[in-house]
C-alpha cells in the first residue's frame, strides 16, 4: 500500500548562514534508509564547510546558482541544470547569487549527519 508523507520535516543546514532543508523522505521524517530527498531553502551568499559524504549526492536546481567547488576547479550549476557528487569527493557547496538558490538534493543511501565528514 502506498504511504502518505504528510509534510517535510524541516532542519537547519551547517554553513556560515541560516539555511533550511525541508526533508520530505529520508531518515529525519520517513525513517528511510535507502535514500533521502530534500528541498534546500539556500540565501544568497550562503557558504557550506568542505566535505565529503558517504553517499551519492544529486542535486537539481530549481532557481539560481548552486556552486560546487572541488579538487579540480569550480562548477555553477543553474536553474534546469543539475550536479552528482560521488562518495568520498570533497567538495564545497555555496549559493553566491543575489536571490540565493532553491535545489532538491538526493542522497544515496539516505543523508545521516554520521556520513558527512567535514574537512580542515
Amino acid at each position: 500500500m502506498p504511504k502518505l508523507i504528510g509534510s517535510p520535516a524541516r532542519t537547519e543546514a551547517v554553513g556560515d548562514r541560516p539555511k533550511t532543508c525541508d526533508e520530505y523522505i529520508g531518515l529525519v521524517n520517513s525513517g528511510d534508509t535507502k535514500v533521502s530527498l530534500t528541498l534546500m531553502h539556500s540565501p544568497a551568499g550562503w557558504q557550506g564547510p568542505a566535505h565529503y559524504a558517504s553517499f551519492h549526492q544529486y542535486a537539481v536546481v530549481l532557481s539560481g546558482t548552486l556552486r560546487v567547488e572541488h579538487g579540480r576547479g569550480v562548477m555553477d550549476v543553474a536553474a534546469s541544470q543539475s550536479v552528482h557528487v560521488e562518495p568520498g569527493e570533497e567538495v564545497i557547496f555555496s549559493t553566491p547569487g543575489a536571490g540565493g538558490c532553491e535545489y532538491i538534493m538526493l542522497c544515496v543511501p539516505a543523508y545521516s549527519r554520521a556520513d558527512v565528514h567535514l574537512v580542515k
